[in-house]
């Protein structure tokens, strides 16, 4: 219930916010400072979006660096690297140079949430970090109906929900 509730609020502020829009526009005009148009279209966009929503929207991302922040429990994270690492040759090999862009928005992310972990660990429970899984894994899900072009979800718009079982938990 806490993770419907999550995705719902987070999703309207999104939506509201425009969060997949503005990302958009940052990465289109990235885009064509750094890449060159082939006669097929760039990839570049697709890359750059693609690649940094699944390896920051993913369970691991949360779960690692709340791990890490909350415990100094840094197993998950590395794993995760070595995944991230393997699948970031697949997609560059496919999709090209915005690949390699994935690494900073993913290491401001988990870094942010290492942090935050830190500070809010007094606050943070089993239950809150449980529904932020769930949250993260319902997104994932959404990138991979994407990717399988059965859906266009703006996956971005919902980002917000994984955060927001913090304070749904408390209140619930």
């Amino acid at each position: 219930m806490i993770a419907t509730i999550a995705i719902v609020i987070g999703g309207a502020i999104g939506m509201i916010l425009d969060f997949d829009g503005r990302f958009n526009r940052f990465v289109d005009g990235l885009e064509q400072k750094l890449a060159s148009k082939t006669e097929n279209g760039s990839k570049f966009s697709e890359a750059f979006i693609t690649t940094t929503l699944l390896y920051c929207v993913g369970a691991m991302a949360v779960v690692g660096s709340l791990n890490s922040g909350l415990s100094g429990n840094h197993e998950v994270l590395f794993t995760k690297s070595i995944l991230d690492g393997v699948s970031a040759i697949v997609f560059a090999s496919t999709l090209g140079a915005g690949v390699l862009l994935s690494a900073i928005p993913l290491f401001l992310y988990q870094g942010a949430i290492t942090v935050l972990a830190q500070v809010l660990a007094p606050v943070l429970s089993d239950a809150a970090v449980a529904e932020m899984t769930c949250v993260g894994s319902l997104l994932i899900l959404a990138i991979g109906l994407n990717l399988l072009k059965v859906t266009k979800i703006k996956v971005l718009d919902f980002i917000l929900a994984i955060f927001l079982p913090i304070g749904l938990v408390l209140f619930m």
